[in-house]
């Protein structure tokens, strides 16, 4: 798994991981039941404190992208789909609420929709 971690960055190195997999799940790189490295060994090749590679990985499984198998390892999840589905509708909720506020500043949908292309 090849993460790219930009360490001049303001965001967390671990929101940085989790943006990273999902991407690489987006693209199709990582498909379901793909065994991702444990938490030590992506933290070791990161140079990174292995608890922010948990911190992540906990995100990633709450958010349903990856599965901990006990004794086996962690997994792609089966259900990345659903879990795709999800991020779209949060994605599509933040532009939401982004064309409110910028109604809010007076533009109207048709200035905001061609100030976009």
């Amino acid at each position: 798994m090849n993460i790219s971690i930009d360490y001049t960055k303001r965001e967390p190195i671990y929101e940085q991981i989790v943006r990273e997999v999902e991407k690489q799940i987006t693209l199709g790189i990582l498909t379901p039941e793909t065994q991702i490295p444990s938490v030590r060994t992506l933290a070791y090749d990161l140079g990174v404190n292995p608890n922010t590679v948990k911190k992540a990985y906990d995100v990633l499984e709450e958010n349903g992208l990856i599965i901990s198998k006990s004794t086996k390892g962690t997994f792609i999840s089966e259900n990345i789909n659903k879990a795709k589905e999800k991020k779209i509708e949060e994605l599509l909720e933040q532009i939401n609420n982004t064309v409110k506020e910028l109604e809010n500043y007076g533009l109207t949908k048709e200035e905001i929709i061609k100030r976009m292309k």
